[in-house]
C-alpha cells in the first residue's frame, strides 16, 4: 500500500490518515539509539534535565530537531554516519522526553540550555546540525556560545521577520491563544502531528512517527511548552535582536555555516534562506528540489552529499 501511495500522492499530497501504515515503508535504526538523562542548570530553566540519545562511533555531531518534532527525525542519516560521528541528539526544553518547565522558552534561553547539555554530554566544540527551529536555535547557539559549536548546519530554518511570523506573534498576543492551541491538539494529537508535518514525500509517515510526536503532546504540560514554542521561541521580538546582531557583526558568524534549504516548502518560506544567506555573506546556501524542510527524512542521500563534506571538514 505504501508503495502505491508514493507514485498516487503529489508532492506534499496527504495520505487518508485511515491509510497511515503502522510502521514506516523506509526502516531505520532510531530504537538502537543509546538513551541518557543529562541534567543542567541554567539560570533561566533552574534544573533541567534533557533527554539525549547517542549512536555511532567516532568525534560528535550534535543535531538538534525543531518545532513539533523529536531526536526521532534524525532517524535516516543514522546509519549512513554511524562510522563517521557519534551522532548526540538532544530532545529540546520543553519537547520529547525532555523537562517541560512552566516558564517562557525564548530562543536565548534555549541556545543558554543546549550548550549546558553539550558541555555536560561531552559534545561542546562538535558540529552541529540544526533542522527548522533547531537551526534556528543553532545559529543563536553559536552568537551566544562561542566555541560551542565548531560549525553550524542550517538545514531550512525560520530566523527573519516574515509575515508568517508576524501573524503568529499577533495571535500569541491574544491571551486565550495557548487555551485554543491547547484544545485543538489535545482532540487527538497524532492526527495533530499528521496533519502539520508536511513531507514533499507523504508516504513516508507512519503510526510509529505519529505516535512518537505526539507523545508529548497527551500530557497538559508537553501542550504548554508546544505553546510556548510557538509564542516565545519563534517570537518576533528575539527574532529582530538575531538579524540585529547578525548586523552588528557585520554578517560574520562566529563559526563557518552552511545554509540547506528547499525550493519549495508549506511552512518555511524558502525566501527566508535567500535572505539570511544575504545576511552571512561567508555562508554558503544549498538549494534542495524534491524536499521539504526536513530534507534529512525526505531527500536524505541527497541531503547528506552536501552535508558530510562540510560535517567532516
Amino acid at each position: 500500500m505504501c508503495d502505491d501511495c508514493r507514485v498516487k500522492l503529489r508532492p506534499f499530497e496527504r495520505m487518508p490518515y485511515a491509510d497511515l501504515p503502522e510502521l514506516p515503508r523506509r526502516p531505520h535504526p532510531f530504537a538502537d539509539a543509546r538513551a541518557e538523562r543529562v541534567v543542567v542548570e541554567t539560570p533561566h530553566f533552574g534544573e533541567l534535565g534533557l533527554a539525549c540519545r547517542r549512536y555511532g562511533q567516532g568525534p560528535p555531531l550534535v543535531c538538534i530537531h525543531g518545532l513539533m518534532t523529536t531526536s526521532y527525525s534524525f532517524r535516516y542519516i543514522l546509519e549512513p554516519l554511524r562510522d563517521r560521528f557519534e551522532v548526540v541528539m538532544f530532545d529540546l526544553p520543553g519537547a520529547g522526553d525532555s523537562d517541560k518547565p512552566d516558564v517562557a522558552y525564548g530562543p536565548r534561553e534555549v541556545a543558554d540550555a543546549l550548550a549546558a547539555a553539550m558541555k555536560a554530554a561531552g559534545a561542546w566544540g562538535a558540529p552541529v546540525l540544526g533542522n527548522s527551529m533547531g537551526g534556528y536555535l543553532s545559529m543563536w547557539l553559536a552568537l551566544r556560545h562561542p566555541g560551542a559549536a565548531a560549525r553550524v548546519l542550517n538545514l531550512h530554518s525560520p530566523g527573519v521577520v516574515t509575515a508568517r511570523m508576524r501573524a503568529l506573534d499577533v495571535a500569541f498576543h491574544v491571551p486565550v491563544a495557548p487555551r485554543i492551541v491547547d484544545w485543538l491538539v489535545r482532540r487527538d494529537p497524532e492526527r495533530w502531528v499528521f496533519e502539520n508535518v508536511h513531507y514533499y514525500d507523504e508516504s513516508l509517515k507512519s503510526r510509529e512517527e505519529a505516535r512518537a510526536y505526539a507523545a508529548p503532546l497527551r500530557s497538559s504540560e508537553g501542550r504548554r511548552a508546544f505553546a510556548r514554542h510557538l509564542g516565545d521561541t519563534l517570537a518576533v521580538e528575539p527574532m529582530r535582536a538575531f538579524e540585529a546582531r547578525l548586523r552588528e557583526l557585520g554578517g560574520e558568524l562566529p563559526v563557518p555555516l552552511l545554509l540547506v534549504y528547499a525550493r519549495q516548502d508549506p511552512m518555511v518560506p524558502p525566501e527566508v534562506g535567500r535572505r539570511l544567506s544575504a545576511m552571512v555573506p561567508g555562508a554558503r546556501l544549498v538549494w534542495l528540489d524534491e524536499a521539504s524542510h526536513f530534507a534529512h527524512v525526505d531527500a536524505t542521500d541527497r541531503f547528506l552529499e552536501v552535508a558530510l563534506p562540510f560535517l567532516s571538514a
